[in-house]
């Protein structure tokens, strides 16, 4: 390369980077890029009206222009593999114990001498006063029934109940893939994720699983609190002379319960989203 070449070249053009668009020529027109894009779009929307559809559903707004990147299902499941470690060393911090630790302990194993039905029952009591509250039941009143005007509506109890807790409701076995399940009844005491564990009035413990089954289970007519009772107050204590009646002595209300529907934790389901759909079971 000769000097002449060398001394011959220019020195680099200062870029600003914060400078407005330039303008380029379309036809006879001086047209910004902004105007540009505006063109390309109305040239390939097949409509008779390219302009008035760009106006009404591209012009001043943001189009994605491709797929944002999703999170993958592996990355998902470690993320929440990872959030239950976490959970379970806090609750080990907290001195709480598992599944696990409660089965090796024995935490729900009764004896022969804890089975039995009328021990429960009280139990059975606390629910009824439970439902009478969560549902609004009206009180009994010798001089009036009640009406449709003073009863609760079903379309109101049904997202209530599908919430609710179950231990120590009346539950009745409907129907089942197990035959030697069906009209098998009795009181809650346990309600795992695929289960429930009751106590029959035979004094037998039997676990029934919730899945190809559908229950029963009944809910008072009336209120079973005292008509004094206010939501702030505890739940009364049972009387000890209706130790020995269920909902069953008196008007009550019955409801299925379909167990593959079910299949959550108690604690689950008071946080879950029921959708209202047809099901097709047995």
């Amino acid at each position: 390369m000769s000097v002449a070449q060398v001394s011959s070249k220019r020195a680099p053009e200062a870029i600003d980077i914060y400078r407005d668009l330039p303008f380029v020529k379309v036809g006879v027109w001086m047209t910004p890029y902004s105007s540009i894009s505006r063109h390309f779009v109305k040239s390939h929307l097949q409509t008779s009206d390219p302009g008035g559809m760009y106006a009404s559903r591209v012009q001043g707004r943001q189009i994605l222009l491709e797929n944002p990147a999703r999170e993958s299902r592996a990355k998902k499941e470690l993320t929440e593999k990872r959030a239950r470690q976490k959970a379970e060393k806090e609750r080990k911090k907290k001195g709480g114990i598992g599944k696990r630790e409660a089965r090796e302990k024995g935490v729900w194993r009764l004896d022969e001498t804890q089975t039995k039905f009328d021990l429960f029952v009280p139990l059975h009591h606390l629910w009824m006063g439970y439902m009478s509250e969560l549902l609004g039941l009206p009180q009994l009143s010798s001089s009036a029934l009640p009406t449709t005007q003073t009863m609760p509506a079903s379309s109101g109890m049904h997202p209530k109940l599908v919430k609710a807790d179950f231990h120590g409701s009346m539950l009745t076995v409907r129907q089942s893939k197990n035959p030697s399940l069906v009209g098998l009844s009795g009181i809650v005491i346990l309600e795992s994720e695929n289960a429930f564990k009751v106590v029959t009035p035979k004094d037998k413990i039997k676990l029934i699983p919730k899945e190809n089954s559908v229950f029963a289970f009944a809910v008072p007519f009336y209120s079973t609190l005292p008509a004094s009772y206010r939501p702030s107050d505890p739940l009364p204590i049972p009387d000890p002379e209706a130790a020995k009646t269920t909902v069953l002595n008196a008007p009550y209300m019955e409801f299925e319960l379909h167990g593959n529907q079910f299949r959550f934790r108690a604690a689950e389901r008071a946080g879950r989203k029921f959708k209202h759909k047809e099901t097709i079971e047995l």
